[in-house]
């Protein structure tokens, strides 16, 4: 048994069921809350712990599902070339749009984290939890925060970002397909922008952009404004 386990395929096996199930509830029950995210990690997340299983051991085979992110990330690329006329006819409003979604979303969680007495270490770690993994690793460093709460929080904003966007679309009444798109993908990068793939083939395209563009930008502005933030706020 210990074999099985400590075997790189008995991580990426998990982690497939996981999804396969999560994806499962998902379109049976059409309900944001079976986020397949959501489902995969609260499966695998259960099963170590009830079958006491090392994670190590199960990070063997998930290392090797990581491997293909960066090749699945530019897949996304195909649907932008096909909305590039778009593109390009909006290409102010889109770049202004995730410019401002970036710059609040650093300063709503710094202010948010700072308010209710969150530690230095751990508002520098949120600070950049808008976008993709290996960007938010790297500001969280520069920072001075903590990795591993920093994909924590990555990993939660884009599960919220999807389960909760498009109804505070409706809500607010943006029906605006450039508009969505761009602030899923601003907002909750990758997974928010798999949901508006989802939603039609321009939310995704504009989803997709976004997660770049705001990657980007976050590098420039979240020690920027984490400097000036401190400087009136003095958290650290």
């Amino acid at each position: 048994m210990n074999e099985v386990i400590s075997s790189p395929l008995f991580g990426i096996l998990i982690s497939l069921l996981a999804f396969e199930l999560g994806m499962f509830l998902y379109k049976k029950f059409k309900n944001p809350i079976f986020n397949p995210l959501l489902i995969s990690i609260t499966f695998i997340v259960g099963l170590l712990l009830i079958f006491h299983i090392d994670f190590q051991s199960y990070d063997q085979g998930g290392q090797l599902i990581a491997f293909f992110l960066g090749p699945a990330t530019v897949i996304l690329a195909v649907p932008l070339y096909k909305q590039l006329d778009l593109l390009k006819a909006n290409a102010l409003p889109i770049i202004v749009g995730i410019l401002v979604g970036s710059i609040v979303g650093i300063i709503s969680i710094v202010l948010i984290s700072y308010f209710i007495g969150l530690d230095a270490n751990i508002i520098k770690s949120l600070s950049p939890k808008s976008v993709t993994v290996p960007i938010g690793v790297e500001v969280s460093k520069q920072l001075g925060g903590i990795s591993p709460i920093t994909v924590v929080s990555i990993i939660i904003t884009g599960i919220l970002g999807a389960i909760m966007g498009p109804t505070i679309c409706k809500t607010v009444k943006i029906k605006d397909k450039l508009s969505i798109g761009v602030s899923l993908g601003t907002a909750s990068h990758a997974v928010g922008t798999t949901k508006a793939l989802e939603l039609g083939e321009v939310e995704g395209a504009m989803s997709s952009l976004s997660i770049g563009i705001a990657g980007l930008f976050t590098v420039f502005l979240a020690p920027l404004i984490v400097k000036i933030l401190n400087s009136i706020l003095h958290f650290y």
